[in-house]
């Protein structure tokens, strides 16, 4: 059956919850056929709950900006989540693990918008909007048990936001094919931003879009995380590091307090 409006509030209710107290939950799909719009609603009602503590927003997220990601969710548009001050960790901290459920990180570029981007303007060129951009890395968290979720159900989770890292900022420039590392623990991957849509710039085009339909505000200051360059690695105690040509490195440690 479709969600209707007052499922939809009991739906954002039981992933804000699942978060909060870190226990997984089945996927929605096991219930309800959910369509996107409805999981943008659920999504949108789950950031709410969250402002409503006292977060803020301040940044946006790309998911399934690989072809690889895309095929194997049997869609062929991006997705995007929205971040809040909460999920930030300083360059070199320290993130409790605590925290999440089943947490996992990965590499990305992030860019950081000079001033507000004006959705209804047909001819505003998103890249002017942007004066820096950074290595960073993403914490991941599903909160569906057994990592089993569907394409809404992923939307409606906020695209599993959980946390995020950001290095030093740098003049903007082009990072297309850029090689990628990141070491966590004993484990090494490596990949190349053009993983990210075959080059993160072409992320930020796609959020302009997305966000158009959706009306989802890009506001100065906020930062985008363009998607991951390389599949997701199970984050644990010790410290997660990633390095991009010429971008330079990001690190992030895994404590249990």
């Amino acid at each position: 059956m479709t969600a209707p409006e007052d499922t939809v509030s009991a739906l954002a209710r039981r992933l804000d919850d699942a978060a909060q107290t870190r226990t997984d939950t089945p996927s929605l799909a096991d219930e309800y056929t959910i369509d996107i719009d409805e999981a943008y609603r659920i999504q949108n009602e789950l950031l709410e709950r969250r402002t409503s503590r006292g977060e803020s927003i301040v940044g946006i997220k790309l998911g399934f900006t690989s072809q690889a990601k895309m095929a194997q969710m049997g869609v062929s548009e991006v997705i995007v989540g929205q971040l809040t001050d909460a999920m930030c960790v300083s360059n070199g901290g320290e993130v409790d693990l605590r925290k999440f459920i089943h947490p996992k990180i990965e590499p990305e570029v992030a860019y950081r918008l000079s001033k507000d981007v004006d959705l209804d303007d047909p001819n505003v060129d998103i890249e002017t909007c942007v004066d820096a951009l950074a290595p960073a890395m993403e914490i991941i968290d599903s909160r569906y048990r057994d990592f089993r979720f569907t394409y809404t159900d992923v939307v409606a989770d906020n695209t599993s936001a959980a946390g995020y890292v950001i290095g030093r900022w740098l003049p903007l420039q082009n990072v297309e094919d850029r090689s990628v590392r990141m070491e966590v623990g004993g484990e090494t991957v490596v990949g190349s931003t053009s993983a990210i849509l075959g080059d993160p710039a072409r992320a930020l085009h796609a959020l302009l879009d997305i966000a158009r339909r959706r009306r989802i505000p890009l506001r100065a200051g906020q930062v985008i995380l363009a998607g991951a360059a390389t599949a997701a690695v199970r984050l644990d105690e010790g410290v997660a590091q990633c390095t991009i040509d010429g971008l330079g490195t990001v690190t992030v440690k895994g404590v249990k307090r």
